[in-house]
């Protein structure tokens, strides 16, 4: 409570309240102290004036060098305070004149009472021990007590003059319980049931329902949610969201289990800690990250990291201990027995949780969440999530047997190995049989075999590209993008500043089957515009679906001219001789298309295929120079790498199978929900 407030309240106590008998330290004198006096003579000793302490009983009553003495208990005419708040001096009157806080005259008189009847202090009300008091008598009601709280009830309502209200019918009474217990009104049906049940335990069969709803721990925890600082938002700029609703859902079935409340405190301060800590009980110490997170740019990340620590020591001191700290953070407590030492001592305990206090990038994928997180999957994912896994393991089991068979499988293809790992460049360019543009631009076959625009530059042009495939696998497909004379600022796009935004490149296989870019890589990028934006998306074709991608591939060709190329991995081969549609879409930014290009493809393993249209090759070539019986272990280690990853094998199948297990288990894993703990 407000102590300007309690030294109000202490002045209407007046005379009566000495009349009433002996005097009470925390209710009539220790509010006149602390709105008075502890400013200069309490805890602080910074603060304190004249070395004297009136909040420590043994300090009030020491002399001081003057010899004079604050309080001498049962002789108020001889204790310095009462001559200081009663004299007509200015200079000596207290409280001084300047901190405009006179006592008024009962307050005065209070005192001078308090220090006659002994100068009893009282520690503060929070740390007393309770004390069972004696169930007092009553006269007049005596009959209407149904248990030993009513005595204390029937008592005061005497004292007062005041009559008991009458008890409350059934239908009341069922609706009183309901709200208390579950929030919610009982139903009609429900109100008729306990209306009629004249059995002696209808009341108690009404609350044991009410107990075992599920809606008895979501009124319980509401309360809780509050003083937790709950929310599935930061707290800043946009309060954007996350998810902590996993916490809430803990916090509920606490209640509705009957969780003791000392594992309750444990579980939510250390559940971590705890020896073998299970899930739900690491999910309980999400109680200290209910903080704000701030993402707002240009904040100091450690600063931030402070301010949430802090949150913690001042939320636990308010929660379990239902004291204030946040005084202490800055000196100490000026009222509350807490001093800057203990504020930083438990400081100390919360600071060793490793976040940073600010939203990472990162937590789009978990809804929001900043690190440290843990999944909290549902019963039916744990079981989908089991089966992920034992797949894996089967999986990892076939690739350690199939690799047992390597040198048996590499002693057979050696023989043929030359022809595979001899010189060869990458990339072929191939000739479409067609070119076209759907924004109606005109696309020119030039000496190179690349293809210029000319003509209509339309805000978003297609350009259609049809070819036969050559009598092998593709794996890859190598876009070479030039500058030409006759395009803007002489460079590669068609914008007027001369750069181009490539926004998607699919590869269609005889308009049945679209191959999916597993990989994409450019000699050069332009910030914030990178090839990767054109890679596929674990859905289907096209380019990636990302939270915060820009618009697909640029290159600066407002300021450099130089020939540009990038390459497009495929995640499967294209059959031989296959007819291909390949699309080359703009549109992201108005204007910018691609000004002169051609295409190449690479028939080499895709694991082969270089940006700079070398084979890859050399180290191979020189292992298999080596006669088997004289090659040490990194050139074996060499040989089996290539095998495994470009001769098609049992090996090499087993080696796919493992990867899609576990790309299986982490797409899963990365979807499920999570919480901050």
């Amino acid at each position: 409570m407000n102590h300007h407030l309690l030294a109000i309240l202490g002045t209407l106590w007046t005379v009566d309240a000495a009349a009433a008998g002996e005097l009470s330290f925390n209710r009539d004198i220790r509010p006149i102290f602390s709105d008075t006096c502890f400013q200069c003579h309490g805890p602080d000793e910074k603060q304190r004036k004249s070395n004297l302490r009136l909040d420590v009983r043994a300090e009030a009553l020491k002399p001081a060098k003057s010899g004079a003495i604050a309080i001498i208990p049962g002789k108020p005419e001889e204790s310095e305070i009462m001559a200081r708040v009663q004299t007509d001096s200015e200079d000596d009157l207290m409280p001084p004149t300047k901190l405009h806080k006179p006592l008024t005259k009962p307050q005065k008189e209070l005192l001078r009472q308090w220090i006659a009847e002994g100068a009893k202090y009282q520690g503060h009300w929070a740390f007393n021990a309770l004390v069972r008091p004696a169930v007092p008598e009553v006269a007049k009601y005596k009959a209407q007590a149904a248990n030993e709280v009513d005595f204390f009830v029937l008592e005061r309502l005497e004292k007062e003059g005041m009559e008991p209200s009458p008890e409350a019918d059934r239908a009341t009474l069922i609706r009183r319980v309901s709200l208390d217990l579950t929030g919610l009104p009982p139903s009609p049906g429900q109100v008729d049931a306990f209306v009629n049940d004249r059995s002696g335990d209808a009341y108690e069969k009404v609350v044991d329902r009410l107990l075992a709803s599920k809606h008895y721990g979501e009124q319980m925890a509401r309360q809780w949610l509050d003083f937790a600082r709950y929310a599935d938002s930061h707290g800043f700029q946009t309060d954007s969201s996350r998810q902590m609703w996993p916490w809430r859902d803990w916090v509920i079935r606490a209640f509705n289990d009957n969780l003791p409340f000392d594992q309750f405190t444990v579980q939510q301060i250390g559940g971590d800690l705890l020896p073998n800590a299970r899930r739900d009980q690491i999910v309980a110490t999400g109680f200290n990250r209910n903080h704000r997170l701030n993402g707002e740019g240009g904040i100091i990340a450690e600063e931030w990291r402070i301010e949430n620590i802090i949150d913690r020591v001042e939320t636990m001191s308010f929660t379990w201990l239902g004291l204030s700290m946040n005084c202490c953070r800055c000196h100490d407590h000026k009222y509350d027995p807490f001093t800057q030492r203990d504020f930083y001592s438990l400081f100390a305990f919360f600071n060793n949780v490793p976040e940073k206090g600010t939203i990472e990038g990162s937590s789009n994928r978990a809804g929001g969440n900043s690190p440290p997180t843990i999944d909290v999957p549902t019963p039916e994912q744990e079981a989908k999530l089991a089966v992920l896994r034992a797949e894996l393991k089967s999986a990892e089991l076939r690739v350690n047997e199939a690799v047992k068979t390597l040198p048996r499988l590499i002693a057979a293809w050696e023989p043929k190995a030359a022809v595979a790992v001899g010189e060869k460049n990458a990339w072929d360019l191939i000739e479409p049989e067609s070119v076209k543009s759907q924004g109606g631009a005109t696309l020119e076959r030039q000496g190179d075999g690349s293809y210029l625009a000319s003509g209509t530059n339309p805000a978003r042009d297609v350009y259609v590209i049809t070819a036969k495939m050559p009598d092998a696998p593709v794996s890859a497909f190598l876009l070479e993008c030039v500058p030409d004379i006759s395009l803007p600022n002489q460079s590669l796009g068609r914008a007027s500043n001369g750069n181009f935004v490539l926004e998607e490149f699919e590869v269609d296989v005889m308009s049945v089957v679209q191959s999916r870019i597993s990989k994409a890589l450019a000699d050069y990028s332009q910030k914030g515009y990178e090839v990767a934006n054109l890679e596929s998306d674990s859905k289907g074709p096209g380019r990636k679906k990302a939270a915060k991608r820009r618009t697909g591939w640029a290159v600066d060709g407002n300021t450099k001219k130089e020939p540009r190329k990038a390459m497009f991995v495929l995640d499967k081969p294209v059959p031989p001789g296959a007819m291909v549609t390949i699309t080359l879409t703009h549109g992201a930014i108005s204007n910018h298309n691609i000004g002169r290009f051609r295409l190449s493809v690479s028939t080499l393993p895709a694991a082969s295929v270089k940006l700079d249209g070398k084979s890859g090759f050399a180290a191979v070539r020189e292992v298999l120079r080596i006669p088997p019986a004289k090659r040490n272990a990194r050139q074996k280690g060499e040989l089996e790498k290539f095998f495994r990853t470009t001769v098609d094998s049992p090996v090499r199948q087993a080696d796919a199978q493992l990867e899609r297990a576990k790309k299986a288990a982490e797409t899963f894993e990365r979807a499920l929900p999570t919480v901050m703990v």
